[in-house]
């Protein structure tokens, strides 16, 4: 299976592609670790990243298709397929992506979009917390670590994402608008789309997911 998961910011895209991952064994991209891992790499690209995201512009589609590509032609195990986080997020890196995978074993066959009211993001965009270590994903409304500011597995401290705040959110749920529900309807056309509800608890979510997707 090669899936892409999509949905707004603070939709869980992040908590259940973990889930996803470990369920049906697949290659986790996360274009986000891409970026992270080319800009301390100090690669070409990242830098070139680095250039625009220190000036609070977004990256354009040509760096990040390059990267996208460069990270799947190195990848090791690609029988198992992928699930793809964050990527893409523009019309134009559809069409990239679906001309850089087609006449492999890499074409997308499942595109999953994860349902949430506005609401319900602001909730969790501003009660998010993650361990900087591990990876592992809390909120503090609805999903807290043990101890409040520490992370259950290895008592690394919490951080909280500069933009986690509802500014922060309004234009990015604003971006999401204007440039990534046309790529759902883009995929929708094509017959690759299935919805989930993603309100509720991390169980029922999960559950649906499962059912969702004949897994």
């Amino acid at each position: 299976m090669n899936m892409l998961i999509m949905g707004a910011p603070g939709a869980g895209k992040g908590t259940f592609s973990r889930l996803l991952r470990e369920e049906l064994n697949l290659n986790h991209i996360s274009t986000g670790d891409i970026f992270r891992e080319n800009i301390s790499k100090g690669t070409p690209l990242g830098l070139e990243a680095k250039s625009y995201t220190e000036q609070g512009k977004l990256v354009p589609d040509s760096v990040t298709n390059k990267m996208v590509k460069d990270y799947l032609e190195n990848l090791t195990d690609k029988k198992n397929g992928y699930l793809l986080d964050g990527y893409p997020r523009t019309i134009d890196q559809a069409k990239a992506f679906e001309e850089m995978t087609k006449g492999t074993d890499l074409a997308v066959d499942t595109v999953l979009v994860m349902d949430v009211p506005f609401e319900e993001l602001t909730r969790r965009i501003t009660g998010r917390r993650s361990c900087p270590k591990c990876g592992e994903i809390y909120n503090i409304y609805s999903n807290p670590p043990k101890v409040e500011g520490v992370c259950d597995h290895d008592g690394t401290a919490l951080t909280q994402r500069k933009d986690d705040n509802e500014e922060s959110l309004k234009t990015r749920l604003d971006e999401y608008s204007k440039n990534t529900e046309p790529v759902i309807g883009y995929y929708y056309e094509k017959g690759l789309v299935s919805h989930v509800d993603a309100l509720g608890d991390k169980d029922e979510i999960w559950t649906r997911i499962k059912k969702v997707l004949n897994i």
